[in-house]
């Protein structure tokens, strides 16, 4: 079965970084759209990033613009979040998520939850001030 499965969580105090890893399995990674997401009790999930198939073209909420880094490695079957100037508010359950459907080329369709075929179970990140 296919199996999405994050790592690189935990506390970091503001300004500091962390890397986040999600290794698929049971799926052709390749051939996916790779997203991350973020959330916090009581509020809807949120996209963070995207990235395409090959990993030429990314995408980022205006909130972490400029300070994180969506990657890929299809060899390792792989995706990443580099977060560098840590904030309070990116205090969150980091979720990555693989979508498959259609031919992706724009923010809106990366952002939107239900063109995700499959979710990873999370990692907690903690930034404090």
């Amino acid at each position: 079965q296919v199996q999405l499965v994050e790592s690189g969580g935990g506390l970091v105090q503001a300004g500091g970084s962390l890397r986040l890893s999600c290794a698929a399995s049971g799926l052709t990674f390749s051939m996916y759209y790779m997203g991350w997401f973020r959330q916090i009790p009581g509020k809807e999930r949120e996209f963070v990033a995207g990235i395409n198939k090959r990993g030429g073209d990314t995408y980022y909420a205006d909130s972490v613009k400029g300070r994180f880094t969506i990657s890929r490695d299809n060899a390792k079957n792989t995706v990443y979040l580099q977060m560098n100037s840590l904030k309070a508010e990116d205090t969150a359950v980091f979720y990555c998520a693989a979508g498959g459907g259609g031919v992706w080329f724009s923010q809106i369709q990366y952002s939107r939850l239900n063109r995700y075929d499959y979710w990873g179970q999370g990692t907690q990140v903690t930034v404090s001030s």
